[in-house]
């Protein structure tokens, strides 16, 4: 698709084109004094609950926002003790049931040593590749969503139209291929390599897949990716999207693609689902 590209030197005062290099890391994604802040020094047990609890609060946002599709679609978070062990989502349960204490632990075998529950062998191959692969990443998620899979047919990749989109400016990866469900290990480990160092990548004839550093970041990246599918589709559709130029994407992509950025914006979503279903922590 061709797209046209547009450069904000004409348009914007040439001395804060300058001096955002300098002054770029000052901005609303930092922690402050009045900004909400990762917990810090937890015991191991109090971060096990944390990540189980944000866990079950993304799959009841996944729920809400229609990222479900029958039985398709997981989301792990990373045992803080047993590094080889993930939480996920039980077989056939529905995102809008889950509770934290529904979750299980799935070892690097794919056996369920804590919990009740089948786990899904496509779940498991991929997030045990994602997490053998990336021993930074906490949380991966994967579903079946609209948009997601609609680009995905496309084989294509984000494109820096928006700002949000911008946030995963050469920093997401595409899987230009499809070996069919992931229920076995080969098809894992090449899902994983489209992430690479990314933050997601467009599983091509799939959908969406995203990383993070905690659950919620993980979470956001995937609801907020899932909706820049849809506005580019929509442009699309449309005309033809203007992309940023070069130096302004990466520019807005160090301003609102970071780790902390994706945790903060989980932050409402996280506040609204807790106090509307309270369930979902026990």
């Amino acid at each position: 698709m061709n797209t046209t590209k547009n450069s904000p030197k004409g348009d914007v005062n040439q001395e804060s084109i300058e001096n955002r290099g300098k002054f770029g890391e000052v901005n609303v994604f930092l922690p402050g004094a009045d900004i909400p802040a990762p917990a810090q020094d937890l015991s191991i047990e109090e971060e096990r609950q944390l990540r189980k609890r944000e866990l079950a609060a993304s799959f009841r946002l996944f729920a809400r926002f229609g990222f479900s599709e029958g039985v398709a679609g997981h989301m792990t978070a990373r045992d803080p003790e047993r590094h080889d062990h993930f939480w996920v989502n039980p077989f056939a349960m529905s995102f809008s049931r889950i509770k934290a204490s529904d979750l299980i632990l799935v070892n690097e075998q794919g056996e369920v040593v804590e919990g009740k529950g089948a786990v899904n062998l496509a779940g498991f191959y991929i997030h045990s590749a994602v997490h053998e692969a990336r021993p930074d990443v906490v949380a991966a998620a994967h579903t079946h969503s609209l948009y997601g899979k609609t680009l995905a047919s496309l084989g294509m990749k984000l494109l820096p139209i928006t700002q949000d989109a911008a946030s995963f400016y050469n920093d997401h990866g595409l899987y230009a291929g499809y070996g069919g469900p992931a229920g076995y290990h080969e098809e894992g480990q090449r899902i994983a390599q489209a992430v690479g160092p990314h933050k997601a990548a467009v599983l091509q004839n799939h959908g969406l897949i995203t990383v993070g550093h905690s659950v919620g970041e993980a979470a956001w990246w995937f609801i907020t990716m899932e909706r820049s599918c849809q506005a580019q589709l929509t442009a699309m559709a449309a005309g033809h999207p203007i992309c940023m130029d070069e130096e302004t994407a990466e520019f807005t992509a160090k301003e609102v693609g970071g780790h902390y950025a994706g945790w903060l914006n989980f932050r409402p979503l996280w506040d609204q689902i807790v106090a509307e279903q309270p369930d979902l922590c026990e």
